[in-house]
């Protein structure tokens, strides 16, 4: 792991995205001759990329979903009332809304990927048909206000139920108007003879989550807690439709051979996602929740004149002093986002293709990213010293630790497909493998530390909390000389006399490396 090895992984990385260039390039070029082609008539010239739409769409979908936690943030509760009484009252409800809506909204948006996997140039009448798509997506979270605030109504179902069952709709109109202009979808498909198949096959899979939520609506008219427990099962479906179809191979004897198009879109855990849009969206809530916490700051931390001329004569700093534990709060919680953020974005530089089950649990990791606001609210609105301080320090670490727990579950997944999925100086006994691992693992590790500290020294929980938190960053700092040191003093200790590998000379890395999956099924 020496200096050459960070040129190395640079080298490949230009490399990579000059490739990247050159290929986008020629392919819009190819597909800009194309639109003008004389022999496709009018039909090419009102065409466009749907770059813009999509990272349009991204944008919106992503504010959506993270916007939800500001109900849960802004609950007041009282210093006379303690925290685990009003979580378990109050605040488990519009948190269980809110996890709810977050995944939801997500799978949504993945079945929007989906979709601009097959249709790759757009025109005004697509363009069109996915804003009134965008728009009902946007009145989700509206639906489950109304299922938190009326829990026993079941008007809110059925408005999300029929939302989705119109979303479903349209993409459906969607495909059918690209499938009668073929110069509007993927190349895969303009050249296939098969166009009919990949048509009928699309639209069976668009229309799976708009039949269950369907069935959703009609459960709730009979038994009310069923439709809850379908709109559960939309967010799994892909891994139950997986287990389903592996019970029915074992039970036939045989395993059906898929054609191409249901390699190509379909609901496999392992189907490939568009890596760009997993990391716009996830870009886009780290932006958001970053900032709704400078919204907060600026809502609740400007003192108010009157009060400024008449307790501090006048003295605007002596006033500031006051709200020094919110800056502090604010400052760590931003340190947090930006943080995670970072790792995020190192583990899927290394990432060549994300699948489903990858981008599930990227969701699940959002959506506790997007509880830092709530965690940002808890670590300063309690008197010092106080139960509810303690505990609220305390869902703060749980927020933190599940965050970077479930990005570390990323990695792991990649580990079993790592030849499809990361880069080879990642992979299992690559040069990046351990220090990929120690940057995944420092957040869980510190928050779970933290938490056990604050059990322990109830009285100093706060300033463990606040420590932590400016500790971390200097701590990302030093990471890869802790590893360096780190790696040195197990090979001393647990095998003194292996030479130095940096005095090997080593075999090629796809030859000599043995791949994760392999290794875990050969120790069990």
């Amino acid at each position: 792991m020496g200096d050459n090895d960070d040129g190395d992984i640079i080298e490949h990385h230009v490399e990579e995205e000059m490739e990247k260039k050159g290929s986008r390039s020629h392919a819009g070029s190819s597909s800009f001759l194309e639109s003008v082609s004389p022999s496709e008539g009018e039909g090419h010239s009102g065409t466009q990329s749907s770059h813009r739409l999509l990272a349009y769409s991204d944008a919106l979908i992503s504010i959506i979903a993270t916007v939800m936690i500001l109900p849960v943030a802004h609950t007041k509760v009282q210093d006379d009332e303690e925290l685990r009484e009003s979580v378990q009252a109050l605040l488990a409800t519009k948190i269980a809304v809110y996890l709810m809506t977050f995944l939801i909204v997500t799978v949504a948006w993945a079945a929007h990927i989906r979709l601009f996997q097959v249709v790759v140039r757009i025109d005004d009448c697509l363009a069109l048909l996915n804003l009134a798509c965008m728009m009902l997506i946007t009145f989700l979270p509206y639906t489950f206000s109304l299922m938190a605030t009326f829990p026993d109504n079941i008007l809110g179902i059925l408005l999300f139920c029929g939302c989705v069952m119109v979303i479903g709709v349209i993409q459906s109109l969607m495909v059918l108007y690209a499938f009668s202009r073929p110069f509007l979808l993927n190349e895969q498909i303009q050249i296939s003879e098969n166009q009919t198949f990949y048509k009928h096959h699309i639209l069976k899979v668009i229309m799976r989550v708009p039949l269950m939520c369907f069935l959703a609506s009609i459960a709730s008219l009979i038994v009310f807690q069923l439709s809850y427990a379908l709109l559960a099962i939309v967010i799994f479906l892909p891994y139950i439709s997986q287990f389903l179809k592996w019970c029915r191979s074992k039970a036939m004897g045989q395993v059906e051979e898929s054609p191409d198009s249901m390699l190509y879109y379909t609901y496999l855990p392992n189907e490939p996602l568009s890596k760009d849009r997993v990391e716009a969206f996830s870009d886009g809530v780290y932006a958001i929740v970053a900032t709704l916490l400078i919204l907060d700051i600026c809502e609740d931390n400007i003192p108010d004149p009157a009060v400024v001329e008449t307790q501090f004569g006048g003295r605007l700093i002596p006033a500031l002093l006051v709200y020094g534990p919110e800056y502090l709060a604010y400052f760590g919680s931003f340190a947090t986002v930006g943080l995670l953020w970072f790792v995020h974005h190192s583990l899927f530089l290394h990432v060549t293709k994300a699948t489903r089950l990858m981008g599930l649990l990227n969701t699940f990791s959002l959506a506790f990213v997007g509880g830092l606001p709530l965690a940002y609210q808890l670590t300063h609105e309690f008197p010092r010293n106080s139960q509810n301080e303690l505990e609220a320090i305390q869902i703060s670490c749980v927020i933190i630790f599940f965050a970077g727990i479930f990005q570390l579950a990323i990695w792991v997944v990649a580990l079993y497909s790592e030849q499809e999925t990361l880069h080879p100086y990642v992979r299992y006994g690559g040069r990046e493998h351990v220090f990929m691992l120690a940057k995944l693992a420092l957040y869980p590790c510190v928050a779970l530390g933290t938490f056990f500290l604050t059990c322990i020294l109830s009285k100093f929980s706060a300033s463990i909390f606040h420590l932590m938190e400016i500790t971390v960053p200097f701590a990302f700092l030093v990471l890869r000389l802790l590893v360096r040191v780190g790696l040195a003093l197990l090979r001393l200790i647990f095998c003194p006399d292996r030479p130095d590998p940096r005095t090997v000379v080593e075999e090629e890395e796809d030859e000599t490396r043995v791949p994760f999956n392999t290794l875990v099924t050969e120790l069990s």
